[in-house]
C-alpha cells in the first residue's frame, strides 16, 4: 500500500511542478505566488465587515471585496473571485495596497497601479486589474451613499 501512495505522491508533485512551470511561461513569479497563496482571500465573519460589494466584469469573472472601515480608514480588506489566477492575483494585490490606507487613497487607485504592483500582467489579462478597481470603486461609492 505504501508503494502506491508514494507513487501517487511523486505523480502529484511532478504534475504540480509542470503546472507551475507552465504558469511561469505566462505570468511572472510574483503573480504565480499570489494566485497560489493569495493573502486576504475569503469572506470574513459578518461582524468583521463594514461593507461588501461584488462586480462582474465583461469577461464573466465575478469579484467581491469585504472591507472593515473605521474613521474613513480601511483597517481590513478581503476578497473572493471566481476568476482565473490573474483575477485572484489582482484582487489580492488590491487588498494589500488598500489595507491601512484611507478611502480617498483607495478611490484614487487605478488599474495601472495594480498592474504595476504586480510587475505587469500579460496583455490579455490587464482586464483583471480593471475588474479589481471597478469592484473596489463600486464598494466605496456604495459605502459613501450609505453613510450619507
Amino acid at each position: 500500500m505504501t508503494d502506491k501512495k508514494d507513487e501517487f505522491d511523486v505523480f502529484v508533485n511532478k504534475l504540480q511542478q509542470e503546472i507551475i512551470e507552465k504558469e511561469l511561461e505566462d505570468f511572472n513569479l510574483y503573480i504565480v505566488k499570489l494566485f497560489h497563496n493569495p493573502p486576504n482571500w475569503g469572506k470574513p465573519s459578518d461582524e468583521k465587515i463594514t461593507i461588501s460589494n461584488s462586480f462582474q466584469g465583461p469577461c464573466g469573472d465575478l469579484m467581491q471585496f469585504f472591507l472593515k472601515i473605521e474613521n474613513d480608514k480601511i483597517v481590513k480588506a478581503n476578497f473572493i473571485t471566481d476568476g482565473c489566477g490573474a483575477s485572484v492575483a489582482a484582487g489580492s494585490q488590491t487588498t494589500l495596497i488598500i489595507e491601512g490606507n484611507t478611502l480617498k487613497f483607495a478611490e484614487d487607485l487605478t488599474p495601472e497601479d495594480i498592474d504595476k504592483a504586480l510587475n505587469g500582467l500579460p496583455k490579455d489579462h490587464k482586464h483583471c486589474a480593471e475588474l479589481a478597481v471597478r469592484t473596489l470603486k463600486g464598494l466605496i461609492k456604495k459605502y459613501r451613499e450609505k453613510e450619507g
